[in-house]
């Protein structure tokens, strides 16, 4: 369903690591909103649902909702190192438009709801 690139499960790891709650995974997932109609979520979380999809990276518990997931699929989430910042990229093969911040897109044939965009 999803990819996630060596870099960016070491780096989820190493902060996972540093979390006090026993028992956390990542949880990945899209909600309506952002400036393209849809935009991804991507936390910790410890509140796993029956009708979850869970997926492991070399031992990196991933879980994705089911509305979520026919937006995912093909999605390859990676992590960038920039000298003094980096972050996490996400390339979503289903997104026919995003914004400018990246955070955002529009998927064919689904509106999702735009919101007014600062970039």
């Amino acid at each position: 369903m999803i990819k996630i690139s060596e870099e960016a499960t070491d780096k989820i790891k190493e902060m996972l690591a540093a979390e006090e709650t026993p028992d956390l995974f990542l949880r990945v997932g899209v909600k309506e909103g952002g400036c393209s109609g849809f935009s991804y979520g991507m936390g910790f979380d410890n509140d796993q649902k029956e009708e979850d999809k869970v997926l492991d990276f070399s031992g990196l518990k991933v879980v994705v909702d089911p509305e979520s997931a026919k937006y995912l699929y093909g999605v390859e989430i990676d992590y960038k190192d920039a000298g003094m910042g980096g972050g996490f990229t996400i390339d979503n093969p289903n997104a026919v438009a995003s914004c400018g911040c990246g955070a955002s897109f529009k998927v064919k044939g689904e509106e999702g709801k735009a919101e007014k965009c600062d970039d």
